[in-house]
């Protein structure tokens, strides 16, 4: 599993505030900047995972074809955020948090979150926020963002006279448009949960897991349902949505048809991995005790005990693994993995060759494998790594991780001009835009003028220049 800016900030309880920082996320960043940007704005880390990824494509393909939208057209984030939540922004963007994925215990309950956010996206739901947006008053946004950073402070703060002059910044003259925004956006949700269940006919699935979903809202609510104004809200009451969607649902004849069990297993391979890697290590072993000796209990541990317990108790567990599924290309990842991070990549190397046997369209994997022949420094071995690396970036051309692989491999060979057009391209990567310039003014001031580094180079410097005058 690869992961970027795990640094997440800290969760927001109350009710109003949830409601205040989902405007500030989906209606000023989701709706204006970059996936790049708006992740940075937002404090958002985003996981990178082959396996869940693959995972997660097979559940979306299918209802994106009965959404008639373009799969190749549609981008998936996986965002470290332990919250049941997931959401469209900024275009045919799907992003869903990995407490999503670890709460679902069926494919299904996933599958009916991925058919809800697609609707939004055959909706056209965000081009007409953006039209709702424009015509509420820029002072009235202003307002909105200074009343919820004032209920912010005084939440984290405990000073609730700090909390009470957000509500009355927020109060005073400008509610009538949020609810007015808010409004618009539960009628789009209504007509999402309309559309998801059509998309989940037409591919021969049931609805139970959106009811299962909206239940579990439902059953949350009742603890705090007194003090939340259902109009104050982005989406509708779940009680609400339960009933409307129930009488939708249950007329399917799909609606009892449950996951095949080849796909519920690799399901709940993902939820363990999730668990072994994200959560702490008491609490795995507390959800995958020692008598539980199914496949995902068995990786949920090897993972915990390649992290935080013994490195070489966790390679006997993960092989044990392999021999139940020797062509998993993921439980062959994980060994390469531990062993390239317990500092014997040479060890890591022939696990990671299998792996990228066995998937050899994943260009994390392949990344891996390249880190880990870099990582011998041996001679014989860079130019092995720099051809995986190069091919692993063909697939992901925004992998910072790899790009800076590749600046070191050119380092070595002495190739300055290309290990500079790698550092450049992994800040632009990230966002860091003034970097990225420096380093590809070092790559013009080496390169002849016109030559394919050169106008790489002269891409990244036009691109700031754009940005910054615009």
């Amino acid at each position: 599993m690869y992961d970027r800016g795990l640094t997440i900030g800290q969760s927001v309880r109350t009710p109003i505030l949830a409601r205040l920082l989902w405007m500030v996320l989906v209606l000023v960043f989701a709706l204006s900047q970059s996936p790049r940007a708006w992740a940075q704005s937002s404090g958002i880390g985003a996981l990178r995972d082959s396996e869940i990824e693959a995972l997660i494509r097979d559940y979306t393909i299918p209802i994106l074809e009965a959404a008639r939208v373009n799969s190749r057209s549609v981008e998936i984030y996986l965002v470290n955020d332990t919250s049941f939540n997931a959401f469209v922004a900024n275009g045919q963007r799907i992003f869903i948090n990995a407490g999503a994925l670890m709460q679902a215990e069926t494919p299904n309950e996933i599958i009916g979150v991925i058919a809800h956010e697609t609707a939004h996206i055959a909706g056209g739901h965000l081009a007409r926020q953006r039209e709702a947006l424009s015509r509420t008053r820029a002072a009235n946004i202003i307002a909105m963002l200074l009343g919820a950073g004032a209920i912010a402070a005084g939440a984290s703060s405990g000073n609730s006279d700090a909390a009470q002059a957000g509500s009355a910044i927020i109060s005073g003259g400008q509610n009538a448009a949020l609810l007015s925004l808010l409004a618009y956006r539960r009628s789009e949700e209504a007509a999402a949960d309309r559309g998801a269940v059509i998309y989940l006919n037409a591919t021969g699935q049931s609805s139970k897991g959106m009811l299962t979903t909206f239940n579990r809202f439902a059953d949350q609510q009742l603890f705090s349902s007194s003090n939340i104004d259902p109009y104050f809200q982005s989406h509708p009451m779940a009680r609400d949505r339960v009933s409307a969607l129930e009488a939708m649902a249950e007329t399917s004849p799909y609606f009892d048809r449950i996951d095949p069990p080849a796909l519920q297993l690799r399901h709940d391979l993902m939820r363990a991995k999730l668990s072994g890697f994200l959560e702490h290590q008491d609490t795995v072993f507390r959800r995958y005790p020692r008598s539980d000796t199914s496949l995902p209990a068995l990786y949920a541990r090897a993972i915990a005990t390649y992290l935080h317990v013994d490195v070489n108790s966790a390679l006997t567990q993960i092989d044990v693994l392999i021999r139940a599924q020797s062509n998993n290309p993921y439980f062959w990842e994980l060994r390469g993995q531990a062993l390239l991070e317990s500092g014997r990549p040479e060890r890591a190397i022939e696990p990671l060759r299998k792996a990228v046997a066995l998937a050899p369209n994943s260009g994390l994997i392949r990344m891996l494998l390249g880190q880990a022949l870099l990582a011998t420094e041996s001679s014989g071995n860079l130019d092995a790594a720099i051809a995986e690396l190069t091919r692993a970036l063909s697939s992901e051309p925004d992998a910072s991780v790899g790009l800076r692989q590749l600046a070191i491999a050119y380092g070595r060979k002495g190739d300055i001009v290309r290990a500079e057009m790698m550092t450049a391209r992994a800040y632009f990567a990230e966002g860091n835009l003034n970097r990225a310039k420096q380093h590809a003014a070092r790559v013009q001031s080496r390169a002849a003028r016109g030559s394919p580094l050169w106008l790489q180079a002269d891409d990244i410097i036009n691109y700031q220049t754009q940005s910054s005058g615009g």
